[in-house]
């Protein structure tokens, strides 16, 4: 019996912030892969090595954490004035989906980069040494980034001293913007019309909720109403099947009163969005590197799940999410940073602290974000080709 030779796909593995994931420029896909569709989901599935019941991804480019296992299709922007689109599939380790259903911040950083590199940038805009500001349009929910990407002898500078906890070497820094960052899949920013709502959790009772459409829809409750203590690292929830069914729990009920699910059963092809985290007043702690985190430097500790675990550090469209709740007085996230008003705030998480700012107002009893800002650095680790079994599409 005969086999196909696999198929080669022109591809490039970076890391963009604490996450890695395969880019494939458009152009450079399968014809039946170059549209959404079964196709192109099982191309995702079969490059990074999913559904893998093992969870290791064994026999793909995926590293069995949600942080590792994503895939980005950037092409030309069919936007007025920007410079690529930009698309994000969030693979299921071990089960047979591709969620596209949110952004990836992290990965935003890379697109920046990537967008110069692959030659979607005018020449004539990119610096011999200098910024350049390229305009992204983020397909999965419609909104631009901005990422401000250095440039050294013409090509985009990846090595520098810009230190990123949760990253272990430096590399250069690449700002990014936020414009608009409301997803509002729900309806207004705040869907349920509340700063802090009742939610009400089977098996768990009623929590004190801040749920909040920005960067990602995100669902925040108190560390302390849950039984944590906010200095949670990842063997402290992840090894532990009872905790984390007590996390998906709350984050199916937030799905639901936020209206991004109509069944608790939805829930479970949509994993990567909301996103559900827990805060806390600042306190001093022991990152996962082993670094001491004062209780002095930062504003308020948070934790975060992504598809059903705890993160290693932090999302960055949940940092979004942290800094533009932190920005409205009243929010969880804004009590446990001390309330009152502020348009930046620096927050502990496992790997060590991150600083976001945000600029929210509010209009006729409805808040609003402008943008939210954070740095983050991107590199890339291999370019190529990247090999699947012909069949596999």
């Amino acid at each position: 019996m005969t086999h196909p030779a696999q198929l080669k796909i022109p591809a490039t593995y970076m890391r963009g912030g604490t996450s890695k994931g395969v880019f494939f420029r458009l152009e450079d896909l399968p014809a039946a892969c170059q549209t959404p569709g079964h196709a192109r989901d099982r191309l995702f599935q079969r490059v990074i090595g999913s559904p893998d019941p093992y969870a290791k991804h064994t026999d793909g480019m995926g590293g069995a954490t949600s942080s590792t296992s994503k895939c980005v299709i950037v092409s030309p922007s069919r936007q007025p004035d920007h410079d690529v689109d930009y698309l994000y599939g969030q693979v299921s380790i071990d089960t047979d989906f591709v969620d596209w259903s949110g952004n990836c911040g992290n990965l935003s950083t890379a697109a920046g980069a990537f967008a110069i590199h692959a030659g979607y940038v005018d020449p004539a805009r990119v610096p011999d040494n200098g910024i350049c500001t390229v305009r992204i349009w983020q397909a999965n929910i419609g909104k631009t980034i901005i990422a401000k990407v250095p440039v050294c002898d013409g090509q985009v500078q990846e090595s520098g001293d810009f230190e990123l906890d949760g990253v272990t070497f430096p590399a250069a820094e690449i700002v990014l913007e936020f414009l608009d960052p409301a997803d509002e899949e729900g309806g207004a920013m705040f869907p349920t019309g509340q700063l802090v709502d009742e939610l009400e959790v089977p098996m768990l009772g009623t929590l004190k909720a801040t749920m909040i459409a920005a960067g990602i829809p995100t669902v925040f409750v108190n560390a302390a109403d849950i039984g944590f203590t906010g200095t949670e690292l990842q063997s402290d929830i992840n090894d532990s099947p009872a905790i984390l069914e007590k996390m998906e729990r709350i984050r199916v009920a937030g799905a639901l009163a936020m209206g991004l699910i109509q069944t608790p059963e939805e829930a479970a092809k949509r994993q990567h969005t909301p996103k559900v985290a827990f805060v806390s007043p600042a306190q001093a702690y022991t990152a996962s590197s082993g670094k001491s985190i004062a209780a002095e430097a930062i504003d308020l500790n948070v934790r975060a799940l992504s598809m059903g675990k705890l993160h290693h550090a932090m999302m960055g469209t949940a940092a979004v999410a942290i800094g533009t709740a932190a920005a409205i007085p009243g929010t969880l996230v804004n009590l446990a940073a001390g309330g009152g008003e502020r348009e930046a705030v620096n927050f502990g998480h496992p790997s060590g602290t991150l600083r976001v700012g945000a600029v929210a107002e509010q209009h006729n009893g409805q808040w609003t974000a402008k943008k939210a800002i954070m740095s983050r650095s991107a590199r890339i680790l291999m370019e190529g080709w990247v090999r699947i079994p012909a069949d596999a599409i």
